[in-house]
């Protein structure tokens, strides 16, 4: 979820009508869309949405076409990157007909905006969750598969090598039959993040915001996820929306996994903390998800692979074997990523059914914790 705000209509405050479509595609954006770039547009220039404008600058394969955003912010932003703006998407994508369009709006307009750039025959990297509920990311996955459009869900931990590198390792079979996954999500975020105060409702809570990544991260390292039970606690803070939880998970091929949420947590567990994926935050020498099979385990990030060299027993001594990925920023591999799919090099390495898939397992951590029962979550491959 993002701070972005929306607007109510198509038409754009008076300032901003003064001024749309007054921006030419000026200097090395303009070099890079003629030397044959993938044209992106963002659509939303929040948080997230800056960090993809800030990667596309860096990558000269990569040229970003446009900004659509409501605020001033957005159209300052475009204004000094010499980029064409509009607070509308709809009226940028058909003036700037960029070849992608990234989705970084709040999560109640992902599927509308989706839509559109499907509508227009444009490829759309959809930010997570890809949808507010399991309905809307289903009426995007049938107009995905009826238009033949890519969509892709931005759930960049995919696309980190460590993860790609663990994934590798499951499928090899040398951790043998998967029996549990184990994941640490403690953080302690500061008083001023909740100043904002969707952050202290439902839907704004770390489950949603946090722990969609470790669920997705799970899928693509351990496969699909039939079951969850889940507790959750907002004694620490009483907002009406959890700070703390616990979750059971069942995997399709009989494993079982534990997940622990904190974001009032003073702890270092956590992938975002010990992957160093982002420098806002301190690195920390830990590890955060631990994978276990009948022939051995995992430990990530820091790719430890514990197995027998002889006699499987816990008399035996264990052997600690240090595997490798080569550090590369996820965030930019999946813009490469989405390029390679608009060219029709490759295929989604996170489709839009992929995001229905994560986002159900995620809001059943919700609802298992209200209702205080399991709760099935499976989806057919439609």
């Amino acid at each position: 979820m993002h701070a972005l705000s929306t607007p109510t209509s198509e038409t754009p405050p008076d300032w901003l009508r003064q001024t749309a479509g007054v921006v030419p595609l000026q200097g090395e954006a303009a070099q890079r869309r003629r030397g044959g770039a993938t044209s992106l547009l963002v659509v939303g220039a929040g948080a997230i949405g800056r960090t993809h404008i800030d990667r596309i600058g860096r990558s000269p394969q990569l040229a970003l076409a446009g900004i659509a955003d409501p605020s001033e912010a957005g159209h300052a932003l475009a204004l000094s990157l010499g980029v064409p703006w509009s607070a509308s998407h709809r009226e940028l994508l058909e003036r700037v007909m960029p070849q992608g369009a990234i989705v970084a709006t709040p999560n109640a307009t992902h599927v509308p905006v989706a839509m559109d750039c499907l509508a227009r025959g444009v490829a759309a990297l959809v930010e997570k969750p890809v949808a507010g509920t399991v309905a809307e990311a289903q009426e995007l996955v049938d107009a995905q598969a009826h238009s033949g459009v890519p969509v892709l869900v931005g759930h960049h931990r995919r696309h980190n090598p460590i993860n790609r590198r663990a994934r590798e390792i499951v499928a090899s079979g040398r951790l043998g039959r998967l029996v549990t996954a184990n994941v640490m999500a403690t953080f302690y975020k500061p008083e001023p993040y909740f100043e904002a105060a969707w952050r202290r409702q439902p839907g704004g809570g770390p489950v949603l915001i946090n722990l969609i990544h470790e669920i997705d991260q799970l899928r693509f390292i351990c496969g699909e996820i039939t079951q969850v039970q889940a507790i959750s606690s907002n004694a620490v803070r009483g907002f009406a929306v959890e700070d703390t939880a616990a979750v059971l998970l069942r995997f399709e091929n009989g494993a079982l996994g534990t997940l622990v949420l904190s974001d009032t947590a003073t702890a270092p567990w956590s992938w975002d903390f010990c992957a160093g994926e982002q420098d806002q935050y301190p690195r920390q020498a830990v590890q955060s998800h631990f994978i276990a099979g009948t022939h051995g385990s995992l430990s990530l990030p820091d790719l430890s692979l514990w197995h027998y060299r002889g006699e499987r027993s816990w008399h035996a001594e264990i052997t600690r074997e240090q595997t490798v990925a080569l550090k590369a920023d996820p965030y930019t591999a999946q813009l490469q990523h989405f390029a390679a799919v608009i060219r029709g090099e490759e295929t989604p390495l996170c489709s839009a059914l992929d995001g229905l898939r994560t986002l159900q397992a995620t809001l059943a951590v919700l609802e298992a914790a209200t209702a205080g029962a399991p709760v099935s979550c499976t989806v057919s491959a439609t």
